[in-house]
């Protein structure tokens, strides 16, 4: 009887890491925007990178590590993790403040980045980039690592404590509902389409006494006629001296 070859050991892909190159950058891009799209709609603050523009001008800066970690899967390699970290607070929209570790006597290496491809989550991507964050901070001789998570992300939070992080500061958005009157008017049914006649208008006092003013105004012009003849007056008056002044627009501040 024929003996059977045993079945070939399956390997699990090696995880590489090396620094990002400018050929990456598209291909990076893109892979962020998967990582974060979901997050993005659910988070009051907007994620990070917000903007392409952005994200290459980050390329562009020094003191700012940007590093790749692929796997092999096929004949191309596959973007699997992306972690971006500053030995240094850079840029006037930074969110560090510095003096706070100053005043502490630490040297921190500040985490901006850590993005894991969703469909290799669970499988020890996480905690290779946290071990490669930790060897830059020892050899640039830096002494911890400060990163930012938000306060509902439970399972991120869940993650790095596991490893030894614990909170610093804390920073909570907070809401107040205000009960305010729309500035349009609802809508509002319209009446029936019947036509009516408009009402006369009603008599008044001053046209039972029309034919005395006719009177005294037939008087008065016959004194006129005994005045000397004055230069005539331009009969049309000067446009700022008839025009309505026209309302100005109220509009809207926009915060």
């Amino acid at each position: 009887m024929a003996s059977r070859k045993p079945a070939p050991a399956v390997t699990e892909p090696t995880i590489r890491v090396r620094r990002i190159h400018r050929r990456d950058l598209n291909k990076v891009w893109e892979f962020l925007k998967r990582v974060f799209r979901s997050v993005n709609r659910e988070t009051v603050e907007y994620q990070r990178p917000r903007t392409k523009t952005r994200f290459l001008e980050i390329y562009e800066e020094e003191g700012i590590e940007q590093l790749l970690f692929e796997i092999h899967e096929g004949d191309a390699p596959v973007i699997v993790g992306y972690a971006e970290c500053a030995y240094e607070v850079i840029g006037s929209d930074n969110w560090i403040n510095e003096r706070y570790f100053e005043s502490r006597d630490m040297r921190p290496l500040f985490v901006e980045e850590i993005a894991i491809h969703p469909d290799y989550q669970g499988r020890g991507i996480g905690s290779f980039v946290i071990e490669q964050l930790e060897h830059l901070a020892r050899v640039r001789g830096c002494t911890h690592l400060v990163l930012e998570v938000a306060a509902n992300n439970k399972r991120a939070l869940q993650f790095y404590r596991a490893r030894s992080f614990s909170q610093i500061d804390a920073a909570i958005f907070l809401a107040k509902k205000v009960v305010s009157e729309p500035e349009l008017l609802p809508p509002r049914t319209l009446r029936s389409n019947g036509l009516e006649a408009p009402a006369d208008p009603p008599e008044t006092e001053e046209a039972e006494g029309s034919e005395d003013m006719s009177e005294e105004t037939s008087s008065e012009e016959q004194d006129l006629e005994d005045m000397p003849e004055e230069p005539a007056e331009s009969e049309t008056a000067p446009a700022h001296a008839v025009r309505p002044a026209r309302a100005r627009r109220a509009r809207s501040k926009k915060g």
